[in-house]
């Protein structure tokens, strides 16, 4: 497969969940069909039954090829939650997708998890220990276990006892009979938000679902907040914010959708900003200013109005690309970009080309890409992203690859620059991007970037 090491940090997970409507399920595929960007490894989605049993029905693969008409047929009753993953803690295999199903002494149960359990590892250990069975290499099913073997009386009192056990970072929607609690851990590292369609309530990992289905964003569940969800409306369960928040600064630099509100910002508006500033910090005497599609274009939008120079889409994407492609049976030289991206011969041709991303991880798609800029004709490439370099990897539900193939841990801007052969690279400085996502508070008081930085929260690991 051509992008089996892709040069991108991997999105994380998308939780959505509704109760409270008949055709629950069918909402659900559909928030989950909005949250698609945030995993495309497998999709899930688990239900109620009238007689209170929960079926679930999950694949690998997209949420359109996953469920069918015949799937959703099979999952009846007013409330439903889905999950769309992709793999942090643990492999690519059925038996990691989510949501988790099981059936307890508090009674039954499913768990959709997005995030990174950093003692994940250690717990699954103690339970094995004590007897415990596993189903999956997940760290997600370690909660379950918990809430099994908790001695509280009821669910609610066995899910905050799981939750006052795991470290990390976590938006988790857990469903039983007649509720629906939605969580977030004490920094808060991954978005979680309320919804309300009419008189009924839904949990999102990112407003742009509620958009699709006409609901309308109530409030952003706040970080160390567990809330539930029933007929009689919502109630919060527990509060316990922890000393700071760690909002996951990615959100806003490439994984959330830009028609989404993040952490109380428009990803759209951030990202904008982030160009501006990068203009202001690395600007050049150019002639066009160019995204790379899709997750550069507002960066791009904001660079090219604040240097007053002309945005075009210099490069056009594939957008129908699946996630096997079978390749030429004779190489063909960089074949794994040129089968997503296109340079627009006559837009870039003999033209000074500023060149916006989000990110550098390795640095090998960003060298493909300004190699075909310059074999389309280009005379002059520079390069500029709309985040500091990435230097440290994640540990917070975020697949990132070791520190040893993150090119900015042992290389400078220079060489780095050389070794893409642009013209010249610029990246955006931490002090700019942190000022981009101020909405009123000191943002470094609120924000993670340990990837930026290697500055994690303890325990890290």
């Amino acid at each position: 497969m051509f992008d089996k090491f892709p040069d991108k940090f991997k999105d994380e997970c998308g939780v959505f969940g509704v109760l409270g409507r008949a055709d629950a399920a069918n909402l659900v595929y559909l928030g989950l069909y909005a949250l698609q960007h945030r995993g495309q490894e497998s999709a899930g989605i688990a239900a109620v039954t009238e007689d209170g049993r929960i079926v679930s029905e999950k694949e690998m693969g997209y949420v359109a090829d996953v469920f069918t008409q015949e799937r959703l047929a099979r999952l009846p009753g007013d409330m439903a939650i889905g999950h769309v993953r992709y793999s942090t803690a643990g492999g690519s295999m059925i038996c990691n997708a989510q949501p988790i199903v099981a059936s307890t002494s508090k009674g039954a149960i499913a768990v959709a998890h997005n995030g990174n359990l950093t003692n994940g590892l250690e717990l699954r250990k103690q339970l094995e220990a004590e007897g415990a069975i596993f189903n999956s290499t997940a760290d997600s099913e370690v909660i379950v276990h918990l809430i099994a073997r908790s001695r509280a009386s009821d669910l609610e009192g066995a899910f905050l006892d799981a939750l006052s056990r795991v470290q990390g970072a976590y938006a988790i929607a857990l469903m039983s009979p007649g509720k629906i609690f939605a969580a977030r851990d004490p920094y808060g590292f991954r978005p979680l938000v309320l919804g309300k369609l009419d008189d009924v309530h839904a949990v999102s990992s990112e407003t742009c679902a509620f958009d699709l289905i006409a609901a309308e964003t109530v409030r952003e569940i706040g970080a160390g907040e567990v809330i539930v969800i029933e007929a009689s409306g919502v109630r919060v369960v527990r509060e316990a914010r922890g000393e700071r928040e760690a909002r996951c600064i990615f959100e806003h630099v490439y994984f959330a959708r830009p028609d989404s509100v993040v952490f109380g910002n428009s990803v759209a508006d951030v990202r904008q900003r982030f160009g501006a500033q990068l203009a202001r910090e690395h600007p050049v005497v150019a002639d066009i200013v160019v995204p790379v599609p899709d997750s550069g274009v507002f960066a791009a939008l904001g660079y090219a109005q604040e240097a007053k120079i002309p945005f075009q889409y210099g490069l056009v994407r594939n957008h129908y690309v699946g996630r096997t492609f079978i390749e030429p049976k004779q190489s063909i030289r960089s074949f794994g970009v040129k089968i997503k991206l296109n340079p627009v011969r006559g837009l870039v041709g003999g033209k000074r080309v500023v060149l916006i991303d989000d990110s550098i991880v390795r640095g090998t798609t960003s060298k493909k890409i300004v190699r075909m800029l310059k074999d389309a004709g280009a005379a002059e490439v520079h390069m500029r992203i709309s985040s500091p370099p990435t230097s440290w990897p994640c540990y917070y539900g975020i697949d990132t690859p070791e520190r040893t193939q993150l090119i900015g841990s042992s290389h400078s801007a220079e060489q780095i620059r050389d070794f893409i052969e642009a013209d010249s690279l610029g990246y955006l400085s931490e002090e700019g991007l942190l000022e981009a996502v101020r909405n009123g508070d000191d943002p470094r008081s609120l924000y993670c970037t340990a990837c930026f930085t290697g500055n994690y929260l303890k325990p890290a690991i």
